[in-house]
C-alpha cells in the first residue's frame, strides 16, 4: 500500500477524519490535492500550483527518527535545510539517531512513508513520540503539510497549527 488517500481507510486515523477534527475544532486550512509526493523534490515540482505569491510560508521535510534507547522522534524542518543526523542527535541531546522503519512509523505515528507530517502527532502523542520543529515555524504565517496522506496538502496558519498541538497535548521543542 502507498501513502495516498486511496488507502487512508487502512490508517488508525484517516485523513478525512483528521480534516473533520480540524473542522470541529474551528481550525482553518486550505486543502490541495495533487499527485502523491514522496520527497522534497516531488513537493518542489508541484508547490507552485498552490503557493500564494508573497505569502510568508514554511514548506517542510519531516524525519521520523529513533535513538539507541528506542525512543521515537518526529523532527520537522524547513524543506531546504541541510541535516546531519549525528549533529542533530548531539543538538537534541539524545545521542545517535537513525531513521525509524516503516512498521514503527505506522505503529507510532499511524502513517506510511511519504506522508510524515506534524499532523501525525495526533497519533504520536499517545506513543510518546517527541516532536521537534524548525524555529522558522515561529516566524511563518502559514505552514504546508500532509494531512496523514501524501496526495493532499493542507496549509495552516501558524496560530492554527499551534492550536492543533495544544488540542492534542503535543509539546513542541523549537530548533534554532
Amino acid at each position: 500500500m502507498d501513502a495516498s488517500s486511496a488507502f487512508q481507510d487502512t490508517l488508525p486515523l484517516s485523513s478525512d477524519a483528521l480534516l473533520a477534527q480540524l473542522d470541529d475544532w474551528g481550525l482553518t486550512y486550505r486543502l490541495h490535492t495533487h499527485v502523491p509526493l514522496r520527497t522534497v523534490e516531488d513537493a518542489k515540482a508541484v508547490e507552485d500550483q498552490f503557493m500564494v505569491p508573497g505569502e510568508n510560508s514554511l514548506r517542510l521535510k519531516n524525519l521520523y527518527l529513533r535513538d539507541k534507547k528506542k525512543r521515537n522522534y518526529l523532527v520537522t524542518l524547513e524543506q531546504s535545510r541541510e541535516i546531519d543526523l549525528k549533529a542533530l542527535g548531539a543538538e537534541l541531546g539524545v545521542g545517535n539517531l537513525s531513521f525509524g522503519s516503516a512498521d514503527r512509523l505506522m505503529q507510532n505515528l499511524g502513517i506510511r512513508p511519504g506522508a510524515v507530517s506534524p499532523l501525525a502527532m495526533i497519533n504520536g502523542v499517545q506513543n510518546n513520540v517527541r516532536f521537534f520543529m524548525d524555529g522558522a515555524g515561529q516566524e511563518a504565517d502559514v505552514i504546508y503539510m500532509h494531512p496523514l496522506v501524501n496526495d493532499r496538502t493542507v496549509v495552516l496558519a501558524r496560530a492554527d497549527l499551534l492550536a492543533f498541538f495544544d488540542k492534542i497535548g503535543c509539546d513542541v521543542t523549537w530548533l534554532p
